[in-house]
């Protein structure tokens, strides 16, 4: 495996926290957001149930699901931008990786 520069070492690891910070936020507003401000949320419908109702029901799993694709397709694109993506890696067995 060839070695990464600090620097580079350093962005990476900074988009990727990043990255994981905006889903946290993200699903911390799905989850803890929609029971803060369920009052104000009933007027509203979705699917003919109150919005609030709906998304503890459903909105918020269906949040997270969403959030999930979408970190590992935006990590993909983190990989390959920091030149860490597995299209050039080939794994084998006990962790080990060969370059091409």
């Amino acid at each position: 495996m060839r070695k990464i520069d600090k620097a580079v070492a350093d962005a990476y690891f900074r988009a990727r926290t990043t990255l994981v910070v905006i889903c946290l936020i993200l699903g911390g507003i799905a989850s803890f957001g929609v029971v803060a401000f369920a009052e104000a949320l009933s007027g509203f419908t979705i699917m003919g149930m109150p919005a609030h109702y709906y998304m503890g029901a459903q909105g918020a799993v269906v949040t997270f699901v969403v959030l999930l694709f979408a970190n590992a397709i935006i990590s993909d694109k983190i990989d390959k931008k920091f030149g860490i993506d597995e299209d050039h890696n080939t794994r084998v067995s006990a962790g080990k990786v060969l370059d091409h």
